[in-house]
């Protein structure tokens, strides 16, 4: 049932007096435009509220306080109130009896065209078409950061991804991590929040000694040496890329015979025997090359690797503020104080020559060593200490983004925060699930250690990085991606990233057609004939175009980039009907100016929401 008088001059309900000043005819639709409309329609419902408890319909104590929610379907209006419903109860009348009560003591306003009742009591209010138009001005005066907030020094967080021990070049697993990790940073500080994004370079312990194993074996072997590869070593042609580098640099310095090398070693095989062999290998590298030659395999695969890795992110559109490297988190102390606080508090003990952390008492499945029999301490000890050095660096909060394999890390830093006297809450970990490519419809196989990966580089090759950066973040972090690469790679409406981008392409094509056309696009005449849009395909644009807001902060709020993506289809397709059924560069001089202002604020949110995505806005396609 629609309101009578909405739009119309400012009256009063049932005779009486409101004392409501319409507060929207004046809102700010900035990054709040949206907002400042669902505050007015708020204080609409509590001025009803005021009135059904003079009435007698409400108790005088009533403190339900009115709450609005985006509908989904325009054919429902803009905002839903289940207010009738929360209430009916304590006012002892049926939901949709008392929704009619409150429709009936609404104010008028000026922003909202009618409000009207659905199903079992629900109150839908219909936004006016000059309040929407609104929204479009202040899209076109604030330009690309519509819907962004200002920074909050209480919303200071590192947000650490990706973190690939450099032991190789990236493969389409890191790719998934890297694309949500990225745009995730981004809609957190879109939506107010400080963010340092952060890579944190495993640079230390065993998987970093079986790279520098497997160069210097690939190494030998150009040196001219029989040798046997290990099981468990690194493959792939990037080893004996390195290799290459320390010959070219070194020459034969570190060249040892097959025999030298590998007599009276365990055998290598299966399980714990190819453990005990690669481990029995290292150590007699260690010997036989001296501290120098060892480093000089060690610090050669760790720099280029990381460079690749580097280079590989940066083409990806993935860029870091730090890069945290573990040797410095150990020189520095860290784990030492972060042991010693552990033990201050309580919660280590000893048993078997090695310290324990009573991780079960504090959340954690089970008890968990930190410092090993042999005095060295274990990763975990370096995980503790490395969210203690984030608090210290005056972070309020640690975001991690792990692989779905990490699901028992969450326990487990949970229990080492209360076990350093934090609150665990200021440690935050997503998991990302795995993504699964598809190839004529068929699954494409993947080994890691086998060297026969599919690599990120490899994978942008194919269907381009604004293809993969889409792909990657269109299903929620935490479902399984299946990743169609003949559809990413198509150009059609059914690719979705083609299908936004080529949005934003036919609006730069309007402007072009314009210039040739000897037509000018006049911004105040266009602002102030917003008016004329009033054709159902402008109307849904607007609508469309007053959620951003709201989509940056619930991909943010949620850490749900994936929301963004979806916006950003949904506001491509309500563009191409609005191209399809009507003319832009019309005779008319107003309506011409109202509807380039229109797509241009299009054009604007359609290139802001791809850049927070890590995506380019071409002008042709």
């Amino acid at each position: 049932m629609g309101l009578p008088g909405f739009g119309g001059p400012k009256r009063t309900a049932k005779g009486y007096n409101n004392g409501l000043v319409d507060k929207s005819a004046h809102a700010d639709h900035g990054p709040g435009g949206i907002q400042a409309l669902k505050d007015h329609i708020e204080e609409l419902l509590t001025q009803a509220l005021l009135h059904l408890k003079r009435d007698g319909i409400l108790p005088k104590d009533c403190e339900t306080v009115p709450q609005l929610e985006r509908t989904r379907s325009p054919e429902h209006g803009e905002f839903a109130s289940n207010l009738a419903m929360v209430l009916a109860r304590e006012a002892k009348i049926p939901p949709r009896e008392l929704a009619q009560a409150i429709v009936d003591r609404l104010p008028n306003s000026r922003q909202v065209a009618k409000a009207e009742l659905a199903g079992p009591g629900f109150i839908n209010f219909f936004i006016d078409h000059l309040a929407l138009s609104g929204i479009v001005r202040d899209i076109l005066r604030k330009g690309r950061k519509y819907g962004h907030v200002s920074a909050r020094p209480d919303l200071n967080v590192t947000v650490e991804f990706v973190s690939a021990n450099p032991t190789g070049p990236l493969h389409v697993g890191h790719g998934r991590g890297a694309a949500y990790g990225a745009s995730l940073a981004s809609v957190l500080q879109a939506s107010g929040y400080s963010v340092q994004r952060e890579y944190y370079v495993n640079d230390n312990g065993r998987q970093m000694d079986i790279l520098a194993l497997s160069v210097w074996l690939r190494y030998l072997e150009l040196c001219g040496e029989q040798v046997r590869f290990p099981n468990n070593g690194y493959r792939g042609d990037y080893i004996y890329d390195i290799a290459r580098i320390v010959r070219s640099e070194e020459g034969d310095k570190w060249r040892h015979t097959g025999l030298t090398v590998s007599d009276g070693l365990p055998e290598d095989g299966a399980g714990g025997k190819g453990e005990l062999h690669i481990d029995a290998l290292i150590k007699r590298a260690s010997t036989l090359l001296g501290h120098d030659g060892y480093t000089a395999f060690f610090d050669t695969a760790l720099q280029n690797i990381l460079s690749d890795i580097e280079e590989d992110l940066g083409e990806f559109g993935v860029h870091f503020d730090h890069w945290f490297s573990e040797v410095e988190l150990e020189s520095s102390g860290a784990i030492s104080r972060a042991i010693e606080r552990l033990d201050q508090n309580g919660h280590l003990y000893q048993k078997d020559g090695a310290t324990w952390f009573r991780a079960s008492e504090l959340g954690d499945e089970k008890d968990r060593v930190i410092v090993r029999e042999n005095g060295r301490t274990t990763y975990f000890a370096s995980d503790i200490a490395y969210f203690l050095n984030k608090l210290e660096r005056g972070f309020n909060k640690a975001i991690y983004v792990f692989g779905a394999d990490h699901h028992g890390y969450i326990a487990r830093l949970q229990a080492a925060a209360r076990g350093l006297g934090e609150d665990p809450d200021r440690l935050e970990i997503l998991l990302v699930q795995f993504a699964v490519l598809f190839r004529d419809g068929k699954k494409v196989q993947m080994s890691t250690r086998s060297g026969t990966f599919i690599t990120l580089r490899e994978l942008r090759d194919e269907v381009s990085s604004d293809a993969a950066r889409f792909f990657y973040v269109m299903r929620s972090h935490d479902q399984h991606l299946d990743f169609d690469l003949d559809l990413a790679k198509s150009h059609s409406n059914e690719n979705p990233v083609y299908y936004i981008q080529y949005a934003h392409a036919r609006i730069c094509s309007v402007f072009r057609n314009m210039d040739q056309l000897d037509m000018r696009h006049n911004l105040a005449i266009g602002e102030a004939a917003l008016n004329l849009l009033t054709e159902p395909h402008e109307l849904n644009l607007m609508r469309t175009l007053s959620r951003y807001p709201e989509v940056i902060e619930s991909s943010a709020r949620l850490r749900s980039p994936h929301i963004l993506a979806h916006y950003l289809h949904s506001l491509a397709t309500d563009f191409h009907a609005y191209y399809n059924a009507h003319q832009f560069l019309v005779d008319d001089e107003n309506l011409r100016n109202a509807r380039l202002s229109l797509i241009l604020a299009t054009r604007m949110m359609l290139s802001d929401g791809l850049e927070l995505l890590g995506i380019s806005s071409p002008e042709e396609m």
